[in-house]
């Protein structure tokens, strides 16, 4: 009855982080099913705050990112590359959507998909005002489909791999050969699909000889500050080193040393982050170390273990579109802590475990909550006064992510 009563906890708060009934934000269903597994005595105590320590570096590396995307909007840095990317498409949404996306796969790859998230989506938002772009919600899915789909080229494009791999991830001259192809193909497959789905919107003319702001001290800091922490994030994972506190700290310096500079309040930057995130997260983990109790991963690795004896090609296929769903129902990072335990407990061949990655990377794209990435570029669609339903990004999702998870799975094999 106990493991009944975890299953319904866990799934009312799941659905109530995806649904927002009474517009509710998404962080209080979180902690609320969280709370009430620990009140009810589901969990212990000792547990839930077990679960909550296992998200540390994912808070700090979030913190960092936050405060970092949030200076360098407070000094207009995103305006000044708005002005520069609207100018390149020359009069063309077609190039512009190209220029929005490469963008997307750098900052993807180097930053990770929560940056490309919090960081770009109000670039893009500051774009598209600048090119007085009458539909810009097509720009702005650019930031979410591929925060996802660029999510496994490095191990740090995406706080899910760490998980999926925990303390046996592969160096990065090894990660490279094995996801390098199906990176590129979900890339481009993700590309064709958006644009083509897209294709209506994308016939208007734009906005061109836009006038580039002059760009403050404070946002030229900003931008050393991002290209620091990019720099910092690859040597920590070459080292193997976690990449929270190095985030934390890179994007808590260069919020001290731009406003320091414009001898500003720190209240600035601090309201506009948004916070509510990280007891989402923590409620998240808390909800997944109670569905541990039930013994789901035991289940799961005596699943995927009888599956591979069977067959290893139906395992990479079914393992991998079965988390890149159940991504969606308990969003993606507490589904790769559930699957990474159960690969790593059941010894299974390596493109399984490939196979599960880029469903947890991957299968996010079909929901607005499948992964934090999406979330957080959610929150930051509501600050530019952009709004999308979850029945309408689910229908775009559908045919997106499926079409790019079939071609990226079958890539393994090449």
């Amino acid at each position: 009855m106990n493991h009944i009563a975890i299953w319904v906890i866990s799934f009312l708060a799941i659905a109530g982080v995806i649904i927002q009934p009474f517009k509710i934000v998404e962080a209080v269903w979180a902690v609320t099913g969280a709370g009430l597994l620990v009140i009810s005595g589901l969990i212990l105590p000792g547990d839930s705050l077990t679960g909550i320590a296992k998200g540390t570096d994912v808070y700090l590396f979030l913190a960092g990112m936050m405060m970092l995307a949030e200076t360098a909007r407070e000094e207009k840095l995103f305006d000044w590359l708005a002005a520069y990317a609207t100018n390149l498409a020359r009069g063309s949404a077609n190039r512009l959507f190209l220029l929005i996306y490469l963008v997307g796969i750098v900052v993807t790859t180097f930053l990770s998909n929560d940056a490309t998230a919090v960081v770009l989506t109000p670039a893009v938002a500051a774009a598209v005002k600048a090119a007085k772009v009458s539909k810009p919600l097509p720009y702005l899915l650019i930031c979410a489909f591929i925060a996802n789909a660029a999510s496994f080229v490095l191990p740090i494009s995406n706080p899910a791999n760490l998980v999926i791999y925990g303390s046996h991830m592969p160096p990065l001259l090894h990660w490279l050969p094995q996801y390098i192809l199906p990176s590129v193909v979900a890339i481009a497959v993700t590309y064709v699909m958006l644009r083509f789905t897209q294709r209506n919107s994308l016939k208007e003319k734009i906005g061109t000889h836009i006038p580039i702001p002059t760009l403050s001290q404070g946002g030229k800091t900003a931008i050393i500050g991002i290209a620091a922490t990019a720099i910092i994030l690859l040597i920590s994972s070459a080292m193997d080193i976690p990449l929270g506190m190095p985030t934390a700290i890179t994007g808590i310096l260069t919020s001290a040393i731009v406003i320091i500079r414009a001898k500003k309040t720190p209240w600035i930057v601090v309201k506009g982050v948004s916070w509510s995130v990280l007891p989402l997260v923590a409620g998240l983990f808390v909800i997944v170390e109670a569905l541990n109790k039930t013994g789901v991963i035991q289940s799961l690795t005596a699943f995927l273990h009888q599956s591979a004896d069977r067959s290893v090609t139906g395992t990479v296929w079914g393992s991998g579109f079965m988390i890149a769903f159940a991504s969606n129902l308990v969003n993606n990072l507490p589904a790769g802590l559930i699957a990474g335990n159960a690969v790593q407990v059941a010894h299974l061949p390596e493109i399984i475990k490939s196979a599960t990655l880029i469903g947890v990377d991957l299968g996010p794209n079909l929901s607005i909550t499948g992964s934090l990435a999406t979330i957080l570029w959610l929150v930051a669609l509501r600050r530019e006064g952009q709004s999308i339903t979850a029945w309408a990004f689910l229908k775009l999702g559908a045919v997106v992510m499926t079409v790019a998870l079939l071609f990226a799975t079958g890539s393994l094999w090449l």
